[in-house]
């Protein structure tokens, strides 16, 4: 089925009905003073928002939760803002729940992207628009829109935070005339199997570090270089602890082999492979020899880290401004139109090519962590200092 006829006609069905409700309000209250204006928000006739994110383990989903309730409930919306745990059965019957309870819109960031096709059925039934925040749901017709980073050159950034790391680019990804020549050991960890978006992240990141592989500069000494070898289901930061100390024991003969860098895609599993890394006796800073390891979420943890010295590099997605395009989408949404989107060919999420608003990263070093999370207000200086958000 095309996906923009799709949409339409889900959505004109979908205003339609709040128009026949805001007539059929408006005829039995007679109007006058105090009547309302209808719209989202006035009286009986509000628009519901099922908003389900997918964990509170992770402070980045609680600041995501937060901030699209919180941005929704200020344009008049009520809001049924759902955790999940990271938990599939948990998250499914949170979503059968709001469609039950007569959600007009579904916000959702899925725990796994392949597992909500029963939902998605139910929703696109009862002609309830689904949004997917920032982890694409697949295989299901019923995914009207997509608001997230652009998440290959999230891989992209990462990647080029690895080799500056190293010494082997500037800041831009121009590579150095004096870079060491190697060989320089380094590892890989993915992100989670079930989340499209670590796919991107893992392409954008070997694409950006695999000439330098070619070249024989950088060396995967254990040889773990593909996807499903190196993923880390749920991100689990105890997983990656485990198989760093794994990868340190096989492969590094304890910690008397060198080891140069680290690529992770995500915060947790960069304090994993760290507290390994130090475990192991490799250095307690970059200073003092700790491997360069990479990142993503500034976690306010980690955030500390790299200010410390620590941890090299994290990837900055603003949760703010991915909330207030999750809202502008919703809007468009709730008044029946098609939401703007930037990339209407990339995400293909399996039965359709999904329309797509993606927003720019930023990555944060040690030296501009004032400029673009202190001055930005994302964390207060204190919270950077101490380690600790709110």
């Amino acid at each position: 089925m095309n996906m923009r006829h799709n949409f339409g006609r889900r959505a004109k069905t979908f205003a339609a009905a709040l128009a026949v409700g805001a007539l059929a309000l408006t005829g039995c209250s007679g109007g006058g003073a105090g009547s309302g204006d209808g719209g989202a928000g006035n009286g009986d006739d509000e628009i519901k928002i099922g908003v389900a994110m997918p964990t509170q383990t992770s402070e980045r989903w609680i600041a995501d939760g937060d901030a699209v309730k919180t941005a929704l409930e200020d344009e008049g919306y009520t809001v049924d803002l759902q955790f999940a745990n990271d938990d599939i059965p948990t998250q499914t019957q949170q979503i059968d729940q709001m469609i039950t309870n007569g959600a007009d819109i579904l916000v959702i960031a899925a725990i796994d992207g392949t597992a909500l096709s029963s939902q998605l059925d139910a929703a696109g039934a009862a002609n309830i628009p689904v949004l997917s925040y920032d982890r694409l749901i697949r295989d299901n017709e019923n995914v009207d829109f997509y608001v997230s980073f652009d998440n290959y050159k999230v891989g992209v950034a990462q990647g080029t935070a690895l080799l500056h790391g190293l010494g082997l680019v500037d800041e831009n990804g121009t590579e150095v005339a004096d870079r060491p020549t190697g060989p320089l050991n380094i590892e890989l960890f993915g992100g989670s199997p079930d989340d499209n978006n670590a796919g991107f992240f893992f392409e954008g990141a070997m694409d950006t570090i695999q000439p330098f592989i070619d070249d024989g500069t950088l060396v995967v000494q254990s040889g773990q270089t593909d996807f499903d070898t190196v993923a880390t289901l749920r991100w689990s930061q105890e997983a990656a602890q485990k198989r760093m100390e794994d990868l340190i024991t096989s492969t590094y003969a304890g910690g008397s082999t060198e080891l140069a860098g680290v690529l992770s895609p995500f915060d947790g599993i960069s304090r994993g492979v760290i507290t390994a890394l130090q475990g192991a006796g490799y250095g307690t800073s970059l200073e003092d020899g700790l491997p360069v390891v990479t990142g993503q979420d500034a976690e306010i943890a980690s955030v500390k880290l790299i200010n410390d010295g620590v941890q090299q590099s994290t990837i900055f997605k603003d949760t703010r401004t991915l909330a207030a395009q999750a809202v502008e989408a919703v809007k468009a949404m709730a008044e029946g139109n098609e939401p703007e989107a930037n990339d209407t060919e990339t995400y293909d999420n399996g039965v359709k090519v999904v329309p797509s608003y993606l927003l720019e990263v930023e990555t944060i070093y040690q030296d501009n962590i004032q400029e673009k999370i202190i001055d930005s207000g994302y964390y207060t200086e204190e919270e950077v200092n101490s380690g600790v958000a709110g």
